[in-house]
């Protein structure tokens, strides 16, 4: 399994333990360190069947700002993601062709 994590986000940490206690081996990726490219979020969001808009935290100052109201393309919304990964939803778990999105913590046992 892999799970996209900021440690920061109680809603993270709380996926990550249910992954950990479950017993399932973990890569995780601190997507604010190591952002995903434009080429990876479009095999997430594939994986999530999911349009990226989708994916946008809606409630983050920067979305607010700069994003709000604005009409993009699916490919203009993953360059924004792939540049402000602050924006992206959180956690996002894989296990081979399958993701959630850890929001509720226990949406991440699908993948169990």
């Amino acid at each position: 399994m892999k799970i996209y994590h900021n440690p920061r986000c109680r809603k993270s940490r709380e996926a990550l333990a249910l992954i950990e206690d479950a017993g399932k081996p973990v890569q995780i990726v601190e997507y604010l360190k190591t952002p995903p490219s434009e080429k990876e979020l479009k095999e997430l969001l594939t994986k999530l069947q999911m349009p990226a808009e989708s994916l946008v935290r809606k409630g983050e100052d920067l979305y607010k700002d700069s994003y709000k109201g604005k009409t993009l393309t699916e490919s203009q919304w993953i360059k924004v993601l792939a540049n402000h990964p602050i924006l992206i939803e959180r956690p996002i778990v894989v296990e081979g062709k399958r993701a959630v999105i850890g929001r509720p913590p226990e949406n991440v046992k699908q993948l169990f």
